[in-house]
């Protein structure tokens, strides 16, 4: 009890003294403080919105699914020396391998093809330009999101008929028919007609730039009468979907040789094809991520230094001052931990106060970010203990050597030293 009451008379006396310090010296306590300020408010920024971005990407990477393959021409990462033109003469994936994968494949649950090009779409005298148009199989809405507001998918009949039916955008509907239904209404896509079947509901941007809201979702069949599937521009892709139970690899591996044997590559030959999956983009970012925090850091850590050479200033500043008063509560018993600890509370308290007003700062910013953008940031907990652990670590640090030097005082020097 008695180390509790002692404990809490130290914390009241130490406040007391970093308030007063702040009070009478305003100005100098502010400027000395701002480093401080500045560079939790550098750190807890770029973590903030490292975090913040990091949690959308990763949403984003997960509604692609985890146990999704992606059959290409180009692989995500390619790395090491391996000369671009060996994937530029690739050639893309073509619907005939689809239909291979389909019926010789034992662990995917769903296959589909898809590719976009970018084209005007129009609706009487309304059009919209540089529109993404994704031609489909009909699977790929068990492979992909596909989150329709209103109207419904392809049948079997209009997909593999190769029907003049789409699925719009929320965008597209709206610059298009300005409030009117779409569904049953014709657009002219490529020239041609094509009936409005369903809606797609509003999402939004993506972290990587990308919306279903500006696409059109043609079937696969339809739009291979219109333009050549074969050009090296188009970028077609076989997505494939696990079964409940089979791992990546275990798929991965079952592709490669379907894949090898279709295209028939002799043992020795390298593929000519590329399996991509969403870990690889995870992986990515996880490398970009470090970098960004390492800048973060580095940013933070000059206004750290500056900010914590400022508060030891004030602590050398306030052991002067207090000189008189530390010899009277020696010679009163103070032990040396006391005004050791009174000390370093007080420039604890002020490194805090510092740390703090960046916090709120930071605070203020993602209130205003986020009510001025689309883009989600918030202040997390684990992002505020950082910044506190920090301001308190900084503030130990500061206050040692000057509140050791207090501690060490003689009481008699130092009640002589008040004239």
């Amino acid at each position: 009890m008695i180390r509790f009451l002692l404990f809490m008379r130290l914390f009241r006396e130490s406040f007391k003294f970093a308030l007063h310090a702040i009070i009478v010296n305003k100005l100098r306590t502010l400027l000395s403080l701002l480093g401080i300020t500045i560079g939790i408010f550098a750190i807890i920024t770029v973590f903030t919105i490292f975090d913040s971005m990091e949690s959308a990407i990763r949403k984003n990477i997960e509604s692609l699914g985890s146990n999704v393959l992606f059959v290409q021409k180009w692989p995500w990462s390619m790395g090491g020396d391996y000369p671009w033109w060996k994937y530029w003469r690739r050639p893309e994936p073509t619907l005939d391998e689809l239909r291979d994968i389909q019926r010789r494949s034992q662990t995917a649950e769903a296959v589909a093809f898809m590719f976009g090009v970018n084209r005007t779409v129009k609706y009487r005298n309304n059009a919209v330009e540089n529109i993404t148009i994704m031609g489909v199989s009909h699977d790929f809405n068990l492979v992909m999101p596909v989150d329709i507001e209103s109207g419904r998918y392809f049948t079997p009949q209009e997909s593999n008929g190769g029907r003049n039916v789409a699925i719009i955008g929320a965008d597209i509907a709206k610059d298009l028919f300005q409030g009117i239904d779409p569904i049953g209404k014709e657009i002219k896509v490529f020239g041609r007609k094509v009936v409005v079947i369903g809606l797609l509901k509003r999402e939004g941007q993506d972290m990587f730039g990308n919306s279903n809201d500006e696409q059109v979702i043609i079937p696969v069949d339809y739009i291979r009468s219109l333009i050549n599937l074969n050009r090296d521009d188009i970028g077609t892709t076989i997505v494939v979907k696990a079964r409940p139970g089979i791992s990546n690899e275990e798929m991965k591996d079952e592709l490669t040789g379907i894949m090898r044997s279709v295209r028939k590559l002799k043992p020795m030959a390298e593929d000519d094809f590329a399996i991509n999956e969403t870990d690889l983009i995870s992986k990515g970012f996880d490398q970009l991520f470090g970098v960004i925090a390492l800048v973060g850091w580095i940013i933070g850590g000059f206004s750290l230094l500056v900010g914590g050479f400022g508060i030891a200033n004030i602590m050398f500043v306030s052991v002067r001052e207090r000189t008189h008063q530390i010899g009277i509560q020696k010679s009163l018993g103070a032990k040396r931990w006391f005004i050791l600890f009174e000390f370093l509370f007080e420039s604890v308290f002020l490194s805090l106060f510092g740390g703090l007003l960046g916090l709120l700062i930071v605070f203020a910013g993602t209130l205003i970010i986020s009510q001025l953008t689309s883009m989600a940031i918030s202040l997390t907990a684990s992002n505020i203990l950082l910044g506190t652990g920090v301001s308190f670590f900084i503030g130990i640090v500061s206050g040692i050597i000057p509140a050791w030097i207090a501690s060490r005082l003689d009481p008699v020097v130092a009640i002589r030293a008040s004239g």
